[in-house]
């Protein structure tokens, strides 16, 4: 049986990536805005204008856009996940907020396709903003420059020796920090007190 891994051993390793997602934030992103100044501008704008919010991302991204949706409902704007069975139209003045991290799936290229032909305006997340298939459908780009699938081999095609971070987690753990982020700043923008936003909360649990 292997003995159980020591605190300090477990420090190190969550330390380690801590820091391989931080760096993520300090990695230039011209000529693309700044994720957290675009995020929240356009989610501020949206709330302004009583629009909706529609959320989408594939794998462990849309579990990272769900986390995200949950704290815009708490901040008080209409938050929707699409294929939720309860997700409205999307229409004019709608915002869709979707992710591609490698640069296009078909179905985010599909959906975002759809939110522009009825009007909605399309935020693409994505580490892979100028090869990848999902921009073309994109009216603005928050470029999120980790790691992912597209990019997690090395030069001669091999998959890299067992990071601690594999395939595209650097890119997920950074949407999960830029979102906390954004809701701080969010909050900030739109006014909403702490006990505001905690009464939003389900007491259905």
């Amino acid at each position: 049986m292997a003995s159980n891994s020591n605190s300090q051993e477990v420090a190190s390793m969550a330390t380690e990536i801590c820091t391989q997602i931080a760096s993520i934030f300090s990695k230039p992103t011209h000529p693309y805005p700044p994720p957290l100044d675009l995020l929240v501008t356009e989610l501020a704008t949206v709330a302004s204008q009583n629009g909706r919010v529609f959320l989408y991302g594939v794998g462990r991204e849309g579990l990272m856009l769900k986390a995200l949706c949950m704290r815009l409902a708490h901040l008080g704007l209409s938050a929707h996940l699409v294929f939720d069975m309860t997700t409205p139209p999307i229409a004019s003045g709608d915002l869709l907020i979707a992710s591609a991290g490698p640069g296009g799936f078909s179905t985010v290229d599909a959906i975002c396709a759809v939110a522009r032909s009825h009007g909605g305006r399309v935020l693409l997340l994505t580490a892979q903003p100028d090869t990848g298939s999902c921009v073309k459908h994109a009216n603005t780009v928050a470029y999120v420059a980790a790691q992912t699938m597209a990019d997690d081999a090395d030069a001669a095609g091999d998959v890299k020796s067992r990071p601690l971070l594999p395939m595209g987690s650097v890119y997920e753990g950074a949407l999960f920090v830029l979102f906390e982020m954004v809701v701080y700043k969010l909050g900030d923008a739109l006014r909403e007190s702490p006990e505001a936003v905690r009464c939003r909360h389900t007491n259905l649990e």
